[in-house]
């Protein structure tokens, strides 16, 4: 594999010899590797490199991992990027939290670097084999992305462009927290979203609700952030 194919890992640690073993270790296993020690660095980094996947710690000076996390997911741009937080025991609340804000994973220090690369390995083959499916579906709803039609229980389901367009961002994204920051850029584009209030978004998902019957159930609201969409796994 030429250098520029191999993954990308972006690392984001502010204790030295844990940045270092974790180093050497991704790049013993093959991957690209980018560092920064300093939470103010994060963002403009992964903006600029678009690594393949992200080790966040949730301790780090300037920023906080959580806050970091939750600036990524809000972006349009970086909120398909998948991230393993790193984190001390006495921080399960946080885990918690960052899981909610859509981080993908976790490990606890201290941690083997064997345990790291097999959950860097799974996190990464997950997201290459998430299908982008021409039928999504959803207990008795699907969506057929090539026809641009919605069924419920076989009966066609009469959506807006903006409420497809809402729900398929939703079905693509399920068990995912998504910002009503990133829905408006996702489902609007960058300029029209600049005239665009937040509430937009919540109006467009309340209309969707009423039209999708029982699986509306599925459209979870996170209080203060935005909406995830149930997978059928809970």
């Amino acid at each position: 594999m030429e250098e520029s194919q191999k993954p990308l890992v972006f690392v984001a640690e502010d204790e030295k010899n844990i940045l270092e073993l974790i180093q050497y270790h991704l790049q013993q296993e093959g991957y690209r590797v980018r560092t920064v020690n300093d939470g103010e660095k994060v963002i403009d980094g992964v903006t600029y490199y678009k690594p393949d996947l992200i080790l966040l710690d949730l301790m780090l000076p300037g920023i906080g991992g959580l806050e970091i996390c939750k600036i990524l997911k809000q972006n349009y741009r970086t909120y398909e990027i998948p991230i393993i937080m790193i984190t001390a025991k006495s921080e399960d609340a946080d885990v918690v939290l960052g899981l909610e804000l859509g981080a993908d994973d976790y490990v606890t220090k201290p941690f083997s670097p064997k345990q790291l690369m097999a959950r860097i390995k799974a996190v990464l083959r997950r997201f290459r084999e998430e299908p982008r499916e021409r039928l999504l579906k959803a207990g008795e709803l699907e969506l057929d992305t090539a026809k641009h039609l919605v069924s419920y229980q076989g009966q066609k389901v009469d959506l807006t462009a903006k409420e497809f367009s809402i729900l398929k961002l939703f079905m693509e994204s399920r068990g995912r927290v998504l910002s009503r920051e990133l829905i408006l850029d996702k489902i609007w584009g960058n300029e029209e979203s600049l005239a665009i209030e937040l509430r937009a978004v919540d109006k467009h998902v309340g209309e969707l609700r009423k039209k999708i019957k029982s699986e509306a159930s599925r459209i979870v609201t996170v209080k203060n952030f935005g909406y995830r969409f149930k997978s059928d796994l809970e």
